[in-house]
């Protein structure tokens, strides 16, 4: 049985192909963003974009190791927040973490010696450790939100385990 296309012929052929997808983009096409993150002292720095030049375009399939610059906003999430928040419910299941928009989603668990199945949405909006960067929203299994006074224990029993977190790390 003889080959209609000899195997050089087709390695050739798609060394051409990908070589092609080197080419540069069309005008006014842009690239997909990328992420990172960087932990610092003040907390987690998500999409740090600033020393991209502000009419980079990529021509290549090397630039994806380049800067990038799509006008992306740097995101900042308090630390001992994300820490506190991940050990107080530590109870519930984690479904999905956002560390670049500070969101996590858990599923319904049952909390220590309770009887009703809850999950939480937390979102940390600030990189200080202040309430005003903490939200909270529990709801019940059946999908209720739960009653204020039960959302304000879980946000400041997240704000005080952060505390202690923040005290434990200057001591050492």
């Amino acid at each position: 049985m003889k080959l209609q296309y000899p195997v050089k012929t087709v390695l050739f052929v798609a060394a051409g192909l990908s070589l092609a997808a080197c080419s540069p983009r069309p005008s006014g096409t842009t690239a997909a963003p990328t992420s990172s993150a960087i932990v610092t002292d003040q907390g987690i720095v998500a999409n740090n974009r600033e020393t991209a030049p502000q009419n980079y375009e990529r021509s290549s399939i090397w630039d994806i190791f380049g800067p990038n610059a799509q006008g992306e906003q740097t995101g900042q999430v308090n630390r001992y927040l994300w820490a506190a928040s991940l050990d107080v419910l530590n109870f519930l299941p984690v479904e999905s973490v956002d560390p670049f928009t500070g969101v996590i989603n858990t599923g319904y668990g049952r909390p220590p010696g309770g009887g009703q199945t809850y999950r939480a949405t937390v979102h940390i909006s600030d990189p200080a450790l202040d309430a005003r960067s903490l939200s909270v929203s529990l709801q019940t299994s059946g999908g209720r939100p739960v009653s204020a006074a039960t959302n304000r224990a879980v946000e400041d029993a997240i704000l005080s385990r952060a505390r202690q977190l923040r005290i434990a790390d200057d001591a050492l």
